[in-house]
């Protein structure tokens, strides 16, 4: 289970920070940024891939409510196509570290590499499942995400968002196949490319996982 062991080791206060939402075919991506609290670290707190909907639910409240700060930040659809999803990817991470109530004198980020962002970064590697400041963050971008994918299904219905959150999934390759990608589509990514020449987007390793 993820520690506080490297964020005792660093000046504080020190954040985690995760991102949702990298290799989807459509939506923004989201991060998130936390600073725990070392005796008030909810309890649970693992890398979000790892955790059901409703556990994750009941733990960005708690997170949320026993946190020294948190923020959440995203970049859109537009500034993935500009910047690219790495440089995109920064800058929601930047916004979330910005949102936070208290600033953040170090920052812990999942992955490994260094992004540009309002203070010093040390990457970690499988941080999600290391950090508890990290994995609380993955939990807060997860939820955000899913929650917005979950509102756009509305706007943008019969792609079926509010399931498979803009991921890879068949029941989205068809509906893109069938209705032609809508405005949150990421019309650079290969598998949206395939489907408006009228080829199958799950044809070509156009699948991403969850991340």
């Amino acid at each position: 289970m993820p520690d506080m062991l490297l964020e005792r080791a660093c000046p504080g206060p020190v954040c985690g920070v995760d991102e949702a939402g990298r290799g989807p075919w459509a939506g923004p991506v989201c991060a998130a940024a936390v600073i725990l609290r070392p005796r008030r670290v909810p309890k649970g707190v693992d890398d979000s891939k790892k955790l059901s909907a409703l556990k994750r639910a009941t733990l960005e409240i708690e997170i949320k409510q026993s946190a020294l700060a948190w923020g959440v930040g995203f970049a859109s659809v537009e500034e993935i196509a500009t910047l690219n999803i790495l440089h995109a990817t920064g800058l929601a991470m930047r916004r979330a570290i910005e949102a936070m109530a208290t600033a953040p004198v170090f920052a812990l980020v999942d992955g490994n590499y260094a992004f540009p962002l309002p203070c010093p970064v040390k990457t970690v590697v499988g941080g999600d499942g290391v950090s508890a400041s990290i994995a609380a963050a993955s939990i807060l971008a997860k939820t955000a995400r899913d929650r917005l994918m979950a509102e756009l299904d509305g706007v943008y219905p019969g792609y079926g968002f509010a399931g498979h959150k803009g991921y890879g999934a068949p029941v989205h390759a068809e509906a893109l196949s069938r209705l032609g990608p809508c405005a949150i589509h990421r019309m650079t990514w290969a598998p949206v490319k395939l489907a408006v020449i009228g080829r199958d987007p799950m044809g070509e390793g156009g699948a991403f996982a969850d991340d």
